[in-house]
């Protein structure tokens, strides 16, 4: 109930009004998110890279709702890629069809995510396209079947193990040889669309993580990143590319910023890839709410700040 509550809140537009505006949220919010501005989320990366740890960049902001917004967000983009260009830094970059107008124009989204990726090509650089709720996975996953189309091998896209048509979309996936990274998800989902259990979700994960790690999908060169602070799943996946011999750099751990530091160090140091997602912008309410309803844990450090003087 508690997380549905915080998924409620994170669509709330009254709610987001109103709470950031409030200081002690505003510094939680900040456990979590780089910064409002470029240059503080290019200062945590180059910090994360001096660790030895990968990065990719996102601007926070989804479901805008003009054409002007949705070019500004995409000329953001061109200036993150130019920054971590000029930077020299170990980081590709993360962006939101829904920043990008995907309900106001699918012409337009497709237009400007395409010229970020040719200019990601150019520096030699990666685009993720991120995976939001259900109403947007059909519309995201042929839009990066498009793309591929054209001949673009520096994009991939998200799946998420919540969601019963998952399997479907793998194999899918798999036959293009994409990269993809495997999340549980963070959407308030219908139990017709998605397993209503943490459990299933758990299970599905791994039977996902398999199938990507098939010998199908191997040949065909299937890059994996593992989005997940799930110790259990890692132990696993760690067990199991080490039995079925697949090799480190054929995958990498995937973390969000601000979240289980000392994992992520841990795996760096055994000599596995990681890679810590860096979100910055103003943007940050539905980002804040949905890292708050995932772990407990994030609830009891929203809590010391709340009654921090």
């Amino acid at each position: 109930m508690l997380r549905q509550l915080l998924l409620g809140l994170s669509r709330s537009r009254r709610a987001q009004a109103w709470l950031m505006k409030s200081p002690p949220i505003r510094r939680a919010a900040y456990r979590f998110v780089a910064g409002e501005a470029l240059d503080e989320a290019i200062a945590v990366v180059r910090t994360l890279n001096e660790q030895g740890i990968s990065a990719t960049l996102d601007h926070l902001g989804e479901n805008t709702q003009t054409r002007q917004a949705a070019l500004q967000a995409a000329q953001e983009y061109l200036k993150i890629l130019a920054a971590i260009h000029q930077n020299n830094l170990n980081s590709h970059i993360s962006l939101k069809l829904t920043q990008m107008g995907l309900d106001l124009d699918e012409d337009l989204c497709f237009e400007s995510v395409k010229q970020i990726i040719a200019r990601a090509q150019q520096y030699k650089n990666f685009v993720r396209i991120d995976m939001e709720s259900s109403a947007y996975t059909d519309r995201t996953l042929k839009l990066y079947e498009r793309l591929r189309g054209e001949g673009y091998e520096n994009v991939g896209v998200v799946i998420q193990s919540y969601l019963y048509r998952s399997r479907q979309d793998v194999e899918r996936l798999i036959q293009m040889g994409a990269n993809v990274r495997l999340c549980k998800g963070a959407y308030a989902e219908p139990p017709a669309v998605a397993f209503p259990s943490r459990r299933a979700v758990n299970e599905n994960y791994l039977r996902l993580l398999e199938l990507l790690w098939s010998a199908p999908a191997q040949e065909r060169g299937t890059y994996v990143a593992i989005a997940t602070h799930d110790e259990k799943i890692m132990e696993w996946a760690k067990r199991f590319a080490l039995a079925h011999g697949i090799a480190k750099d054929r995958f990498e751990f995937q973390m969000l910023y601000g979240i289980r530091r000392d994992l992520q160090t841990a795996l760096t140091q055994s000599g596995y890839r990681v890679r810590v997602y860096v979100s910055y912008g103003r943007e940050w309410y539905p980002y804040f709410m949905r890292r708050l309803a995932e772990r407990p844990a994030n609830l009891f450090f929203l809590a010391r700040h709340l009654f921090r003087k």
